[in-house]
């Protein structure tokens, strides 16, 4: 009896300004299907999104924009200051977030994708991921060079990236939980592209 093909399963992540997303683009360009969980988070949290009503429900009107999406500024600050919503959030976006996942993942398998990447920025924190993987790959660097590039992109302050790295898992945590690593600390975009690349042919495409 012919066994089921089952597709090449990675987890990609990495603390915020590590380069991850960077990394899941070059990994596409290698022929890996990308599934995005925070992109998914965003479309689930937008206009007409499936965690909308229910956002509305538990946090109240004052977090939802005029145009029916979450407000993210004011719930980003709510979170920070109050660990037990941030749970109720989570409870809310989460279950919704793997439902997806899972259909994204099973609909790219059915099509005959041999390796898919999914782009989890809370991969080590959910605790729910590493045995749906046969790998997981971190992209890492300093924290201080986290905290430059997330200034310089975002406009934040130093205080305000320090807290978002603050509700993530620790560096430490997150390399022990890889079986490879892309160390992006000073490389240029050639040399990363590059580092994907071998990546990306040990994952066999």
């Amino acid at each position: 009896m012919t066994q089921p093909f089952v597709a090449r399963r990675i987890g990609l992540t990495g603390g915020i300004g590590s380069g991850k997303s960077t990394v899941a683009k070059m990994l596409a360009e290698c022929g890996a299907v990308i599934v995005d969980a925070d992109a998914i988070s965003r479309q689930l949290t937008a206009t007409g999104g499936g965690a909308i009503a229910a956002i509305a429900q538990i946090f109240g009107a004052a977090f939802i924009t005029p145009l029916g999406a979450l407000d993210r500024e004011a719930m980003r600050q709510k979170v920070f200051s109050d660990p037990a919503a941030k749970l109720r959030l989570e409870a809310i976006v989460h279950p919704l977030v793997a439902a997806q996942t899972a259909q994204q993942a099973s609909a790219a398998e059915s099509k005959g994708a041999c390796c898919i990447v999914f782009d989890v920025p809370l991969l080590v924190e959910s605790g729910r991921w590493r045995q749906q993987l046969h790998q997981v790959l971190v992209v890492d660097c300093t924290e201080e060079r986290q905290i430059s590039r997330v200034m310089a992109r975002n406009g934040w302050t130093r205080e305000a990236v320090q807290k978002v790295m603050d509700a993530q898992a620790s560096r430490a945590q997150r390399l022990a939980a890889a079986d490879m690593c892309i160390y992006n600390e000073t490389q240029s975009l050639a040399e990363l592209a590059g580092l994907a690349r071998a990546a990306a042919a040990s994952f066999g495409l």
